[in-house]
């Protein structure tokens, strides 16, 4: 039995969900976000404002899928309501970012400036010259940028210089000694 599979997922209000032909698509006010599942194992029923799913048969892989989908079907409906972000940090002196229209420049100790470009969908903002915000409907294209703007700096662990999550915890390590 899922943990996770049995419980159904909420539609808050002003989100609109429909369930046809193996997709769930859902609407609200950040967008419209899409789903699809497994029509041959899994079924997936919309009551009123909720969404219950359940596995059509006891099969291994049915069961694999049944926890899974409906977390994905969770993801969508609180992307469309709420949204996704993630905060990044520069540490490091000279390290700053702006942004300039749908772009996003970095000055990350390299001898040019690294400009990328903000995905459909997601919004970049900076607080203040060492904090990113990203935000948008689709978690997996929130957290995407967000991984790919770390990957230009990761954090060393000599000085802890580089880009980071908001809250991530980087180990430490002694420097040489004489």
């Amino acid at each position: 039995m899922s943990r996770v599979g049995k419980n159904p997922v909420i539609v808050p209000e002003g989100v609109n969900v429909v369930v046809e032909n193996g997709v769930v698509t859902a609407k609200g006010k950040l967008g419209e976000l899409s789903q699809s599942y497994n029509v041959d194992h899994i079924d997936v029923k919309l009551d009123g404002n909720q969404i219950s799913v359940s596995p059509k048969s006891e099969a291994k892989e049915a069961r694999a899928l049944w926890g899974t989908t409906r977390a994905n079907i969770n993801v969508i409906v609180k992307g469309v309501s709420e949204g996704f972000t993630k905060e990044l940090e520069l540490i490091g002196v000279g390290y700053k970012a702006r942004v300039e229209g749908n772009k996003l420049v970095m000055s990350l100790g390299f001898s040019h400036d690294v400009v990328v470009e903000a995905p459909k969908g997601l919004k970049v903002t900076c607080a203040s010259p060492t904090q990113i915000s990203i935000s948008g409907a689709d978690k997996q294209l929130v957290g995407q940028m967000a991984a790919e703007l770390r990957e230009y700096r990761k954090p060393e662990p000599y000085k802890g210089k580089g880009v980071k999550y908001v809250g991530e915890y980087v180990r430490r390590k002694e420097g040489k000694k004489k």
